[in-house]
């Protein structure tokens, strides 16, 4: 018997399929051993030797692999291509006692019956220097976090943690949103004309140019007014459009937030399963590469389906910096496949890569682009159109824009039109405009951005964006926009010019990332106090340090040493030397009594306090909540805060209150707290709102209880999010399937409860 050792069940189901008899595959459900969690567990003084240690809910897993590596011939270790799957192995190998006679290292890109037939041919032992360079990341954000968060526990919060490349990440979100807060929009006008053409047709042109004030649109529409408008010249001229590379792992996190609307980490989650149900190549890559084969695969798809002239092989260069994983793009396994039987998502994103991927081995889109210039020799406007003379790859996909993503609108086709043609106004519109600030980063812009910095690779992005939400630095939220008036100036010949004023909602945001306040003051600390570490320039060197351990160019403990010696030296200076951080801002005087007031960070999260904390008489507090942040809240925003607890009235004889606790705004009825929907200002919930906030619940709360019973008060059978059960004091049993709830005795429930508490103790 050989034994294929493989990180996960998914795989290994695949896999099995391909080998047949006298093969056993088996999955070590990902890590097996790891630093422990609650001691930092590297001997420096040792070269950094790092204190392993089997998780705890894999030593079954262990067990029963040491049992099958008795007796197994051979131990294939088949875990992922990269240094996270080749660090698998590693550990694998020690933890199972494996050496170069018992056991060989196999990888491939792809799950498919050639690609493991090929591998087991060519096996390899394991790549030390890979381990290293996992290893080395390992340690080193172990180090930088073990040291760290002791400081901001002192310094400014109890809890907080800190991590080399989350740190980062979210200084690129604080100082966007810095830029926005600091922005001051500034308003200018934007010219459409319609012109009538000898023909009869209606010709849409553009002033090409932004009218900075109205002084300066007046003056303009005195010259339209004047008319004698002809066509000066037309242009045309061929353009072609080229197709996006095949997917990297950045690019499909991009691509699929964009089109489909998925978070990183779900991108990533979906992505493992089409690979690992050998749909998809590996996909954690930076490389844009295709193989041979698979050029060869998609020309023959792209001939039969669409006609030869379509097809235009290519080669692609990986150009980000230190490509780590340089064997591949994100491609079907299967050019023929063109869709999959899958769940909606898996559909979704196989139909994306297949595409995208199609897409990149066919011909430029030919283009035609006319450009019209009009004029009456003191103003001139301009109409520009596209006409697709060959589609090309458009045929099959075309890349979405990023929000900031400026694409120049064009008109499509434009009407038959010639040099000297007398045109005749027939109506103009001047919208009021403002410029807009630089956008807030999504999941998927945040990676992009990353990746220019060269910061973090194929493996990180995801779990960096999850834990700098988890941690509760940054939120992804939608933020609903503000009314703004804007001026518009209109002409009709038959009607004369008009103006009017109208409204607009600015400033509305979809799932965009917001640094919180804590978020903020905890940046603001580690940029004064550890410079060097939240460095962009730093953090992308040491992953090029990795890199070169990867390649066997660098030893991993002297670079941990030339980091740490400083390093350590820096948070002992922070500890001896640095200020309590609060981001204490004053927003002015309490304008009855005087009192300085202030917002800033506390113990529970951001509040805002009126009076000192040294003088005799003590402060009064208020706790800061979404959407009310410690940057933005005024004086007067925050004076209202003490204004809560508030009554509002009755309902039904009891008093009804709103306020603000630890967990938000909410209703207190009586002994019931109902919370106040996100967004909403507590001080401007009415009694109405509150009453029907109220009813709410109380239906909820009724349709919860299915049966209570008279012999224990503490029990009852309840309607849960997951189906019925049953609830007895602070414990939870399931109802046996096949049993109606609603038909429980009191003696059956007892009986349920025992049994269960029974096979719990055995």
């Amino acid at each position: 018997m050989e034994l294929v050792i493989v990180e996960s069940p998914a795989k290994a189901k695949t896999i099995e399929n391909f080998l047949g008899k006298g093969f056993t595959v088996k999955s070590s459900y990902g890590h097996v051993r790891d630093l422990p969690k609650k001691e930092n567990s590297i001997n420096i003084e040792k070269g950094f030797a790092p204190n392993y240690e089997v998780l705890p809910d894999k030593k079954k897993v262990i067990k029963e692999l040491k049992e099958l590596t008795k007796k197994a011939e051979i131990v294939w270790l088949a875990t992922d291509e990269d240094r996270e799957g080749e660090a698998i192995s590693w550990h694998l190998a020690q933890v199972l006692g494996l050496n170069h006679e018992n056991s060989k290292r196999i990888v491939f890109h792809e799950i498919t019956k050639s690609a493991i037939l090929n591998a087991i041919k060519n096996p390899r032992t394991i790549d030390e220097n890979l381990v290293n360079a996992q290893q080395a990341r390992r340690i080193l954000d172990r180090l930088v976090g073990f040291e760290i968060s002791p400081v901001l526990w002192r310094k400014v919060k109890p809890s907080l943690s800190a991590g080399r490349v989350q740190s980062v990440a979210v200084r690129v979100i604080v100082e966007r949103e810095r830029e926005i807060l600091a922005f001051k929009p500034e308003n200018y006008f934007k010219l459409k004309v319609d012109f009538k053409l000898e023909g009869g047709e209606i010709l849409n042109a553009e002033y090409p140019n932004k009218i900075e004030d109205r002084a300066s649109l007046d003056k303009i529409i005195a010259q339209i007014l004047e008319g004698n408008f002809s066509v000066a010249n037309v242009e045309k001229k061929p353009t072609k459009r080229s197709p996006a590379p095949p997917f990297t792992t950045s690019t499909l996190q991009q691509e699929a937030a964009r089109k489909l609307g998925f978070s990183v980490s779900q991108t990533m989650s979906v992505a493992q399963r089409l690979y690992e149900s050998g749909k998809i190549t590996y996909m954690r890559t930076d490389s844009v590469n295709l193989s041979d084969t698979a050029i060869a695969a998609s020309k023959n798809e792209i001939s039969k389906n669409y006609g030869s002239e379509f097809s235009k092989p290519r080669k692609y260069a990986t150009k980000s910096k230190g490509a780590q994983e340089a064997h591949e793009a994100i491609r079907p396994t299967y050019f023929n496949i063109h869709s999959i039987d899958g769940s909606n998502q898996e559909s979704k994103l196989y139909d994306l890569i297949w595409k995208r991927t199609v897409a990149s081995q066919m011909a430029e889109a030919q283009l035609e682009k006319t450009t019209i210039t009009v004029s009456n020799n003191k103003v001139d406007f301009r109409a520009t159109g596209e006409v697709i003379i060959f589609d090309g790859f458009l045929k099959v996909y075309q890349e979405s824009k990023d929000d900031g993503d400026q694409e120049e609108e064009t008109s499509g086709l434009l009407p038959p039109i010639k040099v000297g043609e007398q045109l005749l106004l027939e109506a103009f519109n001047a919208t009021e405009k403002f410029t807009h600030h630089p956008p807030r980063y999504t999941e998927a812009s945040l990676v992009k951005k990353l990746e220019q910095l060269g910061i973090g690779r194929p493996s990180t992005y995801a779990p960096t964006i999850t834990t700098i939400q988890k941690r509760g630095y940054i939120e992804k939220t939608d933020r609903e926009g503000e009314k703004r008036e804007y001026n518009v100036v209109t002409y009709d010949k038959n009607k004369g010019q008009t103006e009017k004023v109208q409204t607009e909602v600015t400033g509305a945001e979809k799932k965009k990332l917001f640094p919180t306040d804590i978020g903020m003051v905890v940046n603001d600390f580690l940029v004064e106090n550890f410079q060097k570490v939240l460095d962009y320039n730093f953090t992308a060197g040491v992953e090029k340090q990795f890199d070169d351990i990867a390649e066997g160019g660098l030893e991993w403990e002297k670079m941990l040493e030339e980091f740490y010696n400083p390093f350590k030296e820096n948070v002992e200076e922070a500890i001896e030397h640095s200020d309590k951080a609060t981001g204490e801002k004053l927003l002015g005087q309490h304008p009855k009594t005087g009192e300085n007031v202030y917002a800033r960070i506390g113990r529970y999260g951001p509040m805002v306090q009126v009076g000192e904390t040294d003088s005799d008489e003590k402060p009064k507090f208020a706790s800061l909540k979404a959407p009310l942040s410690i940057s933005t809240v005024t004086l007067e925003q925050a004076l209202k805060l003490f204004e809560l607890p508030k009554a509002l009235g009755e309902f039904e004889g009891e008093g009804v209150n709103v306020g603000v606790g630890r967990f938000g705004p909410y209703v207190r009825y009586g002994k019931m707290f109902v919370s106040i929907p996100k967004g909403k200002d507590p001080l401007e919930v009415s009694l109405e709102e509150a009453i029907e906030l109220i009813k709410a619940k109380k239906e909820v709360e009724a349709n919860r209880i299915i049966k209570q019973f008279d012999e224990e008060k503490n029990l009852e059978v309840l309607n849960g999010r997951y189906g019925p059960y049953i609830k007895f004091g602070k414990k939870n049993y399931r109802i046996p399937k096949g049993t109606e709830p609603k038909s429980l005795t009191y003696e059956e429930v007892k009986e349920i409860i025992e049994a269960q508490d029974k096979k719990k103790r055995r």
